[in-house]
């Protein structure tokens, strides 16, 4: 069967953001449409320059036998800008205030759209890191470390709080709890994760940092090097807080139960975005 320009390029473009940084052989075009490796660069050259245009992401090209084609997801500043602002009018709902001063987010974390664009923006943060795996918390972090993982195209290691059989051998630290002050247990499967490897730790919500605090304790006993943490929404002005080492898409304040009221705004990942840029 041959095909027409406009076909393949329709057809490369959805396979290479299907396998976002992952190397494609350029011999997979060419046997796919019985092409010309020049052409199939050609084609490439054409997605490169919308895809960078457009603020969609960066195409890289490798030379040699074992060459090929790479995709990294890599948003515009405005377009985090408009994520950012997308999600901030989402939150600013007064009824996600609940008893305790904790804010309900769990809509947020089943919104499939919400998640796949910060997931992007998070990849955009941490695109140039060399990362092995995407670590949370059970459960609420799930869903958006998989829209992370699912951009940086590696694996999701959750961290448990009890211990499973399905799990088999698994590795466990005590740690304090920020909301609670109680000493609490987090666990991890020896194989959900590599000794050595480089992990992104990201969750929904950052209070004193307790548990991620923990978390970064439990990579220790895996030898794994903490490469970056990022979470959704940070209460502002935490004092004593266990690290500072870390990337927020909102931050919210003045909370106040009784009028059912608390103010939303931007984080650090926007700053975080532009100075890379810069780079």
């Amino acid at each position: 069967m041959k095909f027409k320009r406009s076909e393949r390029l329709v057809f490369m473009t959805q396979h290479l953001t299907s396998h976002p940084n992952q190397l494609i052989p350029l011999t997979y075009f060419v046997d796919k449409f019985t092409q010309a490796k020049s052409s199939i660069s050609e084609d490439i050259r054409i997605i490169k320059d919308v895809f960078e245009n457009e603020g969609i992401g960066t195409v890289q090209t490798t030379a040699g036998a074992g060459g090929g084609v790479t995709f990294q997801p890599k948003i515009s500043y405005e377009r985090a800008e408009e994520i950012v602002s997308h999600f901030m009018e989402v939150l600013k709902m007064k009824e996600r205030l609940l008893p305790g001063g904790y804010l309900y987010m769990s809509d947020i974390m089943g919104n499939p759209h919400l998640m796949n664009d910060i997931g992007e923006l998070i990849a955009t943060m941490y695109g140039d890191e060399t990362i092995d795996a995407v670590v949370t918390i059970a459960t609420k972090g799930i869903s958006f470390a998989n829209a992370v993982a699912r951009k940086l195209n590696v694996p999701v290691a959750v961290i448990r709080k009890d211990n499973k059989v399905t799990e088999g051998s698994t590795v466990s630290v005590n740690y304090v709890s920020g909301s609670t002050r109680k000493i609490e247990t987090m666990v991890l499967s020896k194989r959900t994760l590599k000794e050595g490897s480089k992990v992104l730790v990201v969750d929904d919500f950052l209070r004193a940092g307790g548990s991620i605090t923990g978390v970064i304790n439990l990579m220790e006993e895996f030898s794994a090097e903490v490469v970056g943490v990022s979470v959704l929404v940070e209460a502002k002005q935490v004092e004593n807080r266990r690290f500072n080492d870390y990337t927020s898409l909102l931050k919210v304040s003045e909370i106040d139960e009784f009028n059912q009221s608390f103010l939303v705004e931007e984080g650090n990942c926007l700053e975080y975005i532009e100075n890379g840029n810069e780079k």
